[in-house]
């Protein structure tokens, strides 16, 4: 059976499924958030693709593919959303292509409202050294927002292991600004694991990892990182930011 089968029975079946209450969301997340703490990784994915159906996708940077990797050996054809901002980095764009070519996914590609060229003549040329929570705002989070209206649920490859902001993040929460069930399937996983499992498995992976930036986003806000220096810091180096708002 082709992913492309797989996934029209997987709708099939859940096409009848309307989308939940917030209220109903909410009681999900209290019933089972606990319990799927210490779950595997595979198995978080198989209660979020049962729980949810046709309403529970996926989501991808593609600082490399490991989520997207595990939820396609759960979930063939699952949606693997990717947000296109327009300032990718050529191998990002590049990582995608290749997990829309290689893998039993569907890969859906998101665009801001805007293109940088419209964007640039209503607020300016580099929004983003001017103010880059708005450039993050209207480039990443509000069209991940509008993406996202057809789910219920999201799964992303978050990790508490990569900042101080992620240490707490639940492996199953409730996600109070987009109003959706927020899954991290990888939330528990040390650098070493995302490592090991990578090899074990031949995971793709962005080739600017091996470049220098183990922290990948746009092109304007990305810079190299010394060895031994903190993964995150070549993400708007010399701004007071370290998050894009999506995870906050």
């Amino acid at each position: 059976m082709t992913a492309a089968t797989t996934r029209a029975a997987r709708l099939s079946r859940g096409s009848q499924i309307e989308g939940r209450s917030q209220e109903e969301l909410r009681e999900i997340v209290s019933h089972v958030g606990a319990e799927l703490e210490l779950a595997p990784a595979e198995h978080i994915i198989e209660w979020a693709a049962a729980t949810f159906g046709e309403r529970f996708c996926i989501t991808s940077s593609m600082g490399d593919a490991v989520l997207a990797h595990l939820a396609s050996k759960v979930v063939p054809g699952i949606d693997v959303v990717f947000l296109d901002t327009g300032y990718h980095f050529a191998e990002t764009i590049g990582t995608a292509d290749a997990v829309k070519h290689t893998m039993p996914v569907n890969l859906i590609t998101i665009t801001p409202r805007q293109t940088v060229a419209e964007q640039d003549a209503e607020y300016g040329p580099d929004l983003y050294k001017r103010d880059p929570d708005l450039c993050c705002k209207l480039r990443k989070v509000e069209p991940l927002a509008t993406s996202l209206d057809g789910y219920d649920a999201w799964a992303t490859g978050l990790r508490r292991a990569e900042t101080h902001n992620r240490v707490t993040a639940p492996v199953v929460g409730w996600d109070a600004k987009k109003k959706k069930v927020k899954v991290s399937p990888i939330a528990r996983w040390t650098d070493e694991q995302v490592e090991q499992y990578i090899q074990d498995n031949g995971v793709l992976v962005n080739p600017l990892v091996y470049d220098d930036y183990p922290s990948i986003g746009c092109w304007p806000c990305t810079s190299r990182v010394k060895p031994g220096d903190d993964p995150r810091s070549g993400r708007w180096a010399g701004q007071n930011k370290t998050e894009c708002g999506i995870h906050t």
